[in-house]
């Protein structure tokens, strides 16, 4: 075992601190990971001070990870030492089930093993995030960073980036559709770029005006304010797509009513409080209301090799490790654009 050092969280309502922690020595399918960036998800602050529930303190977070690799066990056959790679939001899964031989890993039906505050497949091994100097996972949880993009910009793509291609590619959006971008931070600036990328015409749906500017130089092609009922009766019937970023409660019937016949909304956000979906709203337009999660490893991959081929990366705030509890403050205050990712050498 090798002792690392890290920041955890020890209770709900006590900010993160300075820890260290044990990491296994690579096995013979390992690869140890000196970690250069990790960004900072809203997840991190949810399971932080235990907001969904089950948090195992002491916590470490993070899971948007970009490092060096360092060793590797003698049967790693696809990484040598020095390669640049990501971990992203999980480490490991069942291999076996349905799921994950069609390379859904992210819905492994025994349960995939998270990249902290989870289970390693053992289900009795804690797991302990990208919060750390460095982190040891099985070569086929980890990914191929590309050399020609800015490592800090490219960590929230571990998460961001690809909680938002996962449902543009798998609804298969393409050029000319119409699509609508629900809340302008972390997962919806992602969705904009995205989108746009693929040639759709891309709408960003916002209640602050003050976003229209970025939404735009950020690739949207139009703004909608959200709080004007008139500009939101005025979009009734019009997208292919909506992409639900929010996690704030809201209602989903009034973003339902602008989907053209045979639509889709996506949820990536989790609400606090379970929402009221009118059958009408679905149902006179044969509308769909679909939910997603991160992509698996293979189109996690597909996702960073894409990133590459455009150009697209993360907007950042870069800070040093002993400036996370004060990030954590402005991200609940919406105060980053749009991800803020900690520089780990400033752990030593």
């Amino acid at each position: 075992m090798t002792l690392v050092k890290a920041y955890a969280a020890h209770k709900a309502d006590k900010p993160l601190e300075p820890f260290q922690l044990e990491r296994r020595e690579p096995g013979s399918d390992d690869v140890e990971i000196k970690i250069l960036y990790c960004g900072v998800c809203h997840s991190d602050i949810h399971t932080v001070r235990n907001e969904w529930g089950g948090t195992m303190y002491p916590v470490v977070p993070g899971h948007e990870i970009v490092g060096r690799v360092t060793r590797t066990g003698n049967g790693v056959s696809k990484f040598k030492e020095g390669d640049l790679v990501g971990v992203g939001c999980f480490v490991d899964s069942c291999r076996e089930c349905n799921n994950c031989r069609e390379g859904n890993e992210q819905y492994c039906e025994n349960g995939h093993s998270q990249t902290y505050n989870s289970l390693l497949q053992d289900k009795k091994t804690i797991t302990y995030g990208g919060y750390s100097s460095h982190i040891v996972v099985t070569q086929d949880f980890v990914l191929r960073v590309p050399e020609s993009l800015p490592a800090e910009k490219v960590a929230p793509l571990l998460c961001a980036g690809i909680t938002t291609y996962s449902p543009l590619r798998h609804w298969g959006v393409k050029k000319g559709d119409k699509v609508a971008v629900v809340g302008l931070g972390g997962l919806g600036h992602m969705a904009v770029k995205l989108a746009a990328s693929m040639g759709a015409e891309v709408t960003m749906l916002s209640r602050s005006p003050g976003k229209e500017k970025d939404a735009q130089e950020l690739g949207a092609h139009h703004f909608a304010l959200t709080i004007n009922q008139q500009t939101v009766a005025g979009l009734a019937n019009t997208f292919d797509f909506i992409i639900d970023t929010v996690s704030a409660e809201h209602d989903y019937n009034s973003y339902l009513a602008m989907l053209r016949t045979n639509g889709v909304m996506v949820l990536l956000g989790v609400p606090p409080k379970p929402s009221d979906v009118h059958a009408v709203s679905l149902i006179l337009g044969r509308r769909s209301l679909v939910g997603s999660l991160v992509g698996g490893i293979k189109e996690t991959q597909e996702m960073l090799d894409y990133c590459a081929e455009h150009n697209i990366t993360s907007d950042v705030e870069v800070i040093p490790m002993s400036r996370i509890n004060e990030a954590y403050e402005r991200t609940i205050s919406g105060d980053v654009h749009y991800r803020f990712v900690i520089d780990m050498s400033t752990l030593d």
